[in-house]
């Protein structure tokens, strides 16, 4: 298979007009009739050509707007990217996040090996140098990607890697960025491999394959223990809700555990997380069959497991000081002659009985038994996170993950992780009036409930598992795909859960709560 692109992200002290490089990337807001010291500088060595964009209305600063100059020997730059930054006061670290996303998809676009970004000075009045270097590195290796392994032409020549740089004259500016960079590099390499796993075809990653996938993607970190759960091992364990999900299909289940403890002893005051993602490698619905438009895109139905896989990669490169549990159950939904049945019931882990209603509710039937093993293993907070409701997706769309728990401290500290990584969630309900719902007549409990309310009442269904332990629940369907690219993302998996549950862990560490 193709390699896909590897981006390397660095910081070099050099003055702009200086920075020779094949694309110099710079940022301006659109409410502002100053564009700023730095395009002026340019624009003084270029003879007016930024300026005279703007006087023709070709570039102002607009959001998601871009334009190239080049230097044609007048700088040592051979092009600069002006990109449009929106408003001022509308300006968050995403819209830095995104800047240099778009300049590192212009540059794959552009077939540019090398892009130099002098961003950060736009930002430096609202954000700490460290915090822009991490954010700068997540969007240029975002930006950056692109999923094409199969692709067996190499018409298209594109490179094979994308060097990015920071650049700023000031030496002191330099040291304090180089620490983000260092960090966003860890979660943006991370958040790419997310990508390139949950873009992989059913044919490619069934349930064995996606935990030598785990087994890969942690070898070498001595900090994180793998441990694999085969269908022998399900069995003597109990595991009914994964069981019953996998014994439609030749590939059998498996339960992915990631035991993740820090070289430096954490604090006393931090709590063991426990992370879990549903692995769904291919969902047909099993025997209640979804329809056949876009059923390939239920290759991402094992997107919020490969989001904690990477997630604890990240966490243990860059070497926090707090106690994960990664733990991943893994299934491939498919109707056959020995699948579950609408009717049946199944007892799950915890010992609890769970009436089907309908097979396509599968991704909660093998969750409640990854959330009680972790909830056995003592974990103080436990996080879930699984492209779970079509419901949700009804709910709000794509552009934000539903956000369900028990635990008001909890839920507000996912939500500032989703405002500092730009991986945005809302709130939403999951009570008893919710769990009523689920309550079956002839089981303890059933796996489907009404037409209303579908994301809050699977929420709510799993809530039944995780007794006084502290949960959060993310569902993040319509978040994990681009059906298009955007200006600065291509299309296929959106790699979403890796940024928010390692900002999560980050600020816990750095006790931003």
């Amino acid at each position: 298979m193709r390699q896909i692109i590897d981006v390397d992200v660095t910081t070099r002290r050099v003055d702009l007009v200086k920075c020779k490089t094949d694309m110099l990337a710079v940022g301006r807001f659109s409410d502002s009739g100053d564009p700023g010291p730095i395009i002026r500088a340019l624009d003084e060595k270029l003879d007016g050509s930024i300026a005279w964009l703007a006087k023709i209305g070709d570039f102002t600063g607009k959001a998601k707007t871009y334009a190239v100059v080049y230097g044609n020997g007048r700088i040592a730059a051979e092009r600069v990217l002006l990109l449009g930054l929106g408003e001022r006061k509308k300006a968050t670290l995403d819209t830095l996040r995104k800047a240099a996303g778009t300049a590192a998809s212009r540059a794959v676009d552009m077939k540019i090996k090398h892009v130099s970004l002098a961003l950060h000075p736009s930002f430096s009045r609202s954000f700490d140098a460290q915090t822009m270097g991490r954010v700068i590195a997540e969007g240029a290796c975002f930006g950056g990607y692109r999923y094409d392994e199969f692709v067996s032409e190499n018409g298209n020549g594109r490179a094979g890697s994308l060097a990015v740089e920071i650049i700023d004259a000031d030496a002191s500016q330099i040291k304090d960025l180089a620490p983000g960079v260092a960090a966003g590099t860890i979660i943006g390499r991370a958040q790419s491999a997310a990508r390139t796993l949950a873009n992989r075809p059913g044919n490619v990653i069934d349930p064995p394959a996606l935990a030598k996938a785990a087994q890969e993607m942690v070898r070498g970190l001595r900090t994180v223990k793998c441990t694999i759960f085969d269908e022998k091992k399900l069995r003597q364990n109990k595991m009914g809700g994964i069981l019953a999900v996998g014994s439609g299909s030749r590939s059998q289940p498996r339960l992915i555990v990631l035991k993740y403890t820090p070289a430096r002893k954490p604090a006393k005051d931090l709590p063991t997380v426990a992370l879990v993602g549903k692995g769904i490698t291919f969902d047909s619905g099993g025997i209640s069959i979804k329809p056949a438009q876009d059923m390939d895109q239920m290759k991402l139905d094992k997107s919020g497991a490969i989001a904690v896989m990477a997630t604890v990669r990240a966490v243990a490169q860059m070497g926090l000081p707090i106690n994960v549990l990664g733990v991943v159950p893994s299934a491939e939904n498919l109707p056959s002659g020995t699948s579950y049945r609408p009717g049946d019931i199944v007892t799950t882990y915890s010992g609890k009985t769970v009436e089907i209603l309908n097979t396509d509710a599968e991704g909660r039937m093998i969750l409640c038994d990854a959330i009680t093993y972790a909830v056995k293993q003592k974990c103080d907070v436990v996080v879930d996170i699984a492209t779970l409701t079509g419901a949700c997706m009804v709910a709000l769309g794509t552009y934000k993950a539903g956000l369900m728990g028990n635990d008001d401290k909890l839920i507000a500290l996912l939500q500032k992780a989703a405002e500092d990584s730009g991986e945005s969630v809302w709130p939403l309900p999951s009570g008893d009036e919710y769990a009523d719902e689920m309550k079956s007549k002839i089981a303890d409990l059933k796996n489907s409930g009404p037409r209303w309310g579908g994301a809050c009442t699977a929420a709510a269904f799993l809530r039944q598992f995780v007794g006084e332990t502290k949960w959060a629940h993310l569902d993040i369907a319509g978040m994990d795909l681009f059906v298009k690219p955007t200006e600065y993302a291509s299309l296929g998996s959106t790699g979403f859960g890796v940024r928010l549950l390692t900002t999560y862990l980050m600020n816990l560490v750095e006790k931003k709560h």
